[in-house]
């Protein structure tokens, strides 16, 4: 079979497009034909080795994924040979098979398409996740997204408004903002020409937001902590701007404020009861059209790195996908 390989850490043009053998499902394992591979920021980290854990070289990089099951392993229960199924995985999806935990694999819905199911999980499980179990979101607070016309922030200003939030939503564009509002947000914020704290100030009443999703870091997250009111949770979920913050701890203990990490995958390997309920309720609320994701373009496997790198660039709105 044909996969993306990463044989040395560095950018996308290090990539390469070579034969390996095609896998074995072991115990609790599912061997699925990938027909799409959503793209996501991680996959440009764990490639140049600046993730939170590094795989052994070589490797294939690409968590979301869907297509069609081609063997199961001993202990799978729920899914069989020909079922349509989404998923992720650690890393290995950006090829024409990848084996896949049994508890992280899924009957896809049968009106989603394979590029929409590949854009799906971990973008609105990340969010949910985020939302739901961590920032404890409640109907009329006030939630502030940065990066939101990314995937997983964009998947947070359509949550957020699902679940009766303001959505206040934060980005470097005014395409981008746009796109924000067509996906639910009641405000926007460019913080590229906007200073953050005193426009905040000015669009909460002096109240502060109740809930900060960050997936960005950098320089943006100590402005919009500052921005919070109090009680409020500042949920951290990646660093896009490339720089992990630091932040002075007086500002949680004058705000009565807290810092929240989120980390979907690892919660969604530990705790895969959760996960499933979360992810019958996003599929439910998709079937019913209250969920759209965006895919801002697809690619097909050859081109991988340059989908990676449109990636890196910023120069992505939503999701981009690999179509095998």
């Amino acid at each position: 079979m044909r996969a993306i390989r990463c044989n040395t850490y560095g950018p996308p043009s290090t990539l390469a497009l070579e034969t390996v053998p095609e896998p074995v499902p072991g115990e609790m394992e599912v061997l699925v034909q990938v027909k799409a591979c959503g793209v996501n920021f991680p996959d440009t980290l764990i490639i140049q080795g600046k993730y939170q854990f590094k795989p052994q070289l070589p490797f294939t990089p690409g968590s979301d994924l869907a297509g069609i099951v081609k063997a199961v392993g001993p202990g799978v229960s729920h899914l069989q040979v020909d079922d349509e199924v989404f998923g992720f995985v650690a890393h290995g999806a950006m090829a024409e098979a990848v084996l896949v935990p049994a508890k992280a694999c899924f009957l896809k819905p049968r009106g989603m398409s394979f590029p929409i199911a590949a854009s799906f999980l971990m973008a609105y499980g990340t969010s949910f996740h985020a939302l739901k179990d961590r920032g404890k979101l409640q109907a009329g607070e006030t939630l502030l997204v940065l990066g939101a016309a990314g995937g997983v922030g964009l998947a947070a200003v359509e949550l957020g408004k699902l679940m009766g939030a303001r959505v206040i939503a934060a980005a470097s564009s005014k395409e981008k903002l746009d796109l924000c509002k067509k996906h639910g947000a009641d405000q926007t914020m460019n913080y590229g020409v906007q200073d953050i704290k005193a426009t905040l100030k000015e669009l909460t009443q002096n109240k502060g937001v109740d809930v900060v999703y960050d997936p960005v870091g950098g320089n943006f997250s100590e402005a919009a902590f500052r921005a919070m009111g109090w009680n409020g949770r500042h949920l951290v979920v990646g660093f896009a701007a490339g720089e992990i913050p630091k932040l002075p701890l007086n500002l949680p203990l004058l705000k009565g404020a807290s810092v929240v990490g989120v980390f979907w995958g690892a919660f969604a390997m530990k705790f895969p009861k959760e996960n499933l309920a979360n992810t019958k309720t996003l599929m439910q609320w998709q079937a019913d059209e209250k969920l759209k994701p965006h895919i801002h373009a697809t690619y097909p496997l050859r081109n991988a790195p340059e989908a990676l790198e449109e990636m890196m660039q910023r120069k992505v709105s939503g999701k981009l996908v690999i179509e095998m």
